[in-house]
């Protein structure tokens, strides 16, 4: 029977994980790996994604794409530092939404994320034998609602079925808590790649309830990176007169060497950066490289300010759970920016408390989505558990004045509805637009505007008559649904808040065909490849018996070169029908030569390493390679 899976989409790798026998376990990937790059490429007619399209990063800057997370459910003013930063071109699209471009013509961060999780899935359908389509999918607690719009989209344009968008510290809490008995309060601390939370959690007898939730959408471990990225340029510039910023495949590669400095200075005091050929002289062609020393002292001094940015959201969450940090039983760390040493310091000094380390960083999120997805599916392995999430900011509507009208407060438990009672401004008003509001500063300019819908065909009245009820309605998936009423006449309007500033219904349908399309077009180039890459080890092994069959006959020998130089020059054609063909020639001569080769007593062929028997050879050396 297909299980429900849990998928923690992270700015810099993704997991992905199902429960099996009441307990959540990570399911690897088909290179073999517990975490997959967050990572897109576009390569002609190809598209990868994970660790195949990390590796080739550097050689195709301006087709690889990564933090695509930080693009995802924005406004296109929200992220021009991003923007400016990355190798790739991301430009503004419709109704001042985010576009990046690809070789494949402009996409949404939807359409980048989707091909993540798609490949994810079907890495998982691969391992667990049978096909995945029910998920639930982690954000960021501080995500707002046009966020969790676009990552739910993100799984419909990946052929999914969403089941539940959670939040990624309230994940991270069923992962530490399932086996935990006794009430304790805790505190999640999640410092990811792109993203920074803090949620704090009462948990006991299978109830786990969040008292506050806080945190910063644009803090995280790529932007320690980006420190070291622009320590490194600028001593450079100063040195060299070049700015490699400029220069997309060294950016790539600073980018690169800074996450890696990062993670070096988190078990050393000091490491070295080292990038040869990093550039050439723009006048000279001559080669230029970049070596630095860089100590865990100076990384610390260029990322303090940012370290400084978490103080807020942990002192703002304890005081919203009403709470000193005295009362916290626990502080979780997760996200990989916690291994860094400052931050773990940081954590202690500000609650008084050594972090525990008992969970995964890298795979707590992803553990306790599979939790979520067993309950939702009615997994009876895993017991009885109640979750209580929150809402993580103030929702409203605009007033008279310009002021924002709260409806529901930050942290308030979800589902929730409310309704509330409005009137008109002024006489005779035959309508009004309500514009929705989600944000905590007192003015509606100062809040992010989630979409706006008219209640029209009221009747002449004066103002201050007509009674208009609002009602707002989030789901469990912290997703807002508005309606309106005027009492007197009935008439109704309402809107499902969706992702306004990128893509429509009509939008999300058709990357939904394109994602099918592009899967079985996907299938397609990959059984190619294999049996291109067949005939290519059939070739190499034919080449390397010649060269061992010394003492088999010359012409049966000449047969086999043949064979594998037409093969040579069909692989390098990409001629399909040729490659088929000369597939089941090559077997059957290498046969011939195997057997015509002279035998030693055990029955290998002199000078020979090939297994005994045909079918071994067959079995270890013309399976395809990826």
């Amino acid at each position: 029977m297909a299980k429900a899976v849990g998928i923690d989409l992270g700015t810099t790798n993704s997991v992905i994980s199902v429960v099996e026998g009441g307990k959540p376990d990570v399911v690897v990937n088909s290179e073999g790996a517990r975490i997959t790059p967050s990572v897109v490429a576009f390569k002609g007619a190809d598209r990868l994604v994970g660790n195949v399209a990390r590796r080739q990063a550097a050689l195709n800057p301006q087709n690889t794409f990564f933090e695509i997370k930080r693009f995802i459910g924005r406004r296109w003013e929200e992220v021009s530092e991003e923007a400016n930063r990355a190798p790739f071109k991301v430009v503004e699209g419709p109704n001042n939404g985010i576009r990046i471009e690809t070789t494949d013509g402009l996409k949404a961060p939807e359409e980048i994320s989707a091909m993540i999780l798609r490949k994810m899935v079907d890495d998982a359908s691969a391992k667990l034998g049978y096909k995945v389509t029910d998920v639930v999918i982690t954000v960021p607690a501080y995500f707002n609602n046009t966020q969790r719009e676009a990552t739910e989209a993100a799984g419909r344009i990946a052929g999914l079925n969403v089941l539940r968008i959670i939040n990624e510290p309230t994940a991270a809490a069923l992962s530490y808590g399932l086996d935990k008995k006794g009430n304790e309060t805790i505190l999640v601390f999640d410092l990811g790649g792109g993203t920074f939370d803090v949620t704090v959690l009462e948990i006991g007898d299978g109830v786990f309830e969040v008292k506050s939730t806080n945190g910063d959408t644009h803090l995280g471990g790529a932007d320690f990176d980006q420190r070291i990225v622009k320590w490194l340029a600028e001593s450079f510039l100063e040195e060299h007169k070049f700015d490699l910023r400029k220069d997309p495949s060294a950016l790539q590669r600073l980018i690169e060497a800074s996450e890696k400095a990062k993670i070096d200075l988190s078990a050393a005091n000091e490491t070295t950066i080292s990038l040869p050929f990093i550039t050439f002289d723009p006048e000279t062609r001559t080669p230029m490289h970049l070596e630095k020393r860089l100590t865990r002292a100076q990384f610390e001094s260029l990322i303090a300010d940012l370290l400084k940015r978490v103080r807020t959201p942990v002192e703002q969450a304890l005081k919203d759970a009403k709470l000193d940090a005295s009362k916290i039983d626990e502080v979780i760390l997760v996200g990989g920016s916690t291994r860094v040493p400052a931050v773990k310091a940081l954590v202690k000094s500000l609650l008084n408390k050594e972090p525990n380390e008992s969970v995964n960083p890298d795979e707590a999120v992803a553990l306790g989505a599979a939790v979520q997805a067993g309950i939702l599916s009615g997994d009876s392995s895993i017991g009885d558990i109640v979750l209580v999430d929150v809402t993580p900011l103030t929702l409203g509507v605009e007033v008279k004045g310009g002021m924002i009208a709260p409806m529901i407060t930050r942290n308030t438990a979800i589902p929730a509805k409310k309704t509330e009672t409005y009137t008109t401004a002024e006489n005779n008003q035959p309508g009004v637009e309500i514009n929705v509001l989600q944000g905590e500063r007192p003015m509606a300019n100062d809040n992010k505007s989630l979409g706006r819908f008219k209640l029209e065909g009221i009747p002449p009245m004066p103002a201050g008559m007509p009674q208009i009820e609002v009602t707002f309605d989030i789901d469990a998936n912290g997703i807002l649904h508005v309606g309106a009423k005027e009492k007197s006449t009935g008439k109704e309007a309402s809107i499902r808040i969706e992702n306004t500033t990128t893509l429509s219904k009509d939008e999300i349908d058709r990357m939904i065909t394109e994602a099918e399309q592009n899967s079985e077009a996907d299938k397609v180039r990959k059984v190619k490849v294999e049996k291109r890459n067949t005939l290519d080890s059939l070739r190499i092994q034919a080449e390397k018996q010649i060269t061992e069959s010394a003492n088999a006959p010359q012409d049966l020998k000449d047969k086999v070169q043949k064979l594998a130089d037409e093969a040579k020059d069909a692989i390098q054609a990409d001629d399909d029908s040729k490659i088929e063909a000369l597939q089941t020639s090559l077997e059957t001569a290498l046969r011939e030569l195997m057997q015509a080769a002279p035998q030693n007593a055990d029955g290998a062929d002199a000078g020979s390493d090939a297994p005994k028997t045909d079918e071994d050879v067959i079995d270890a050396d013309f399976k395809p390679t990826n």
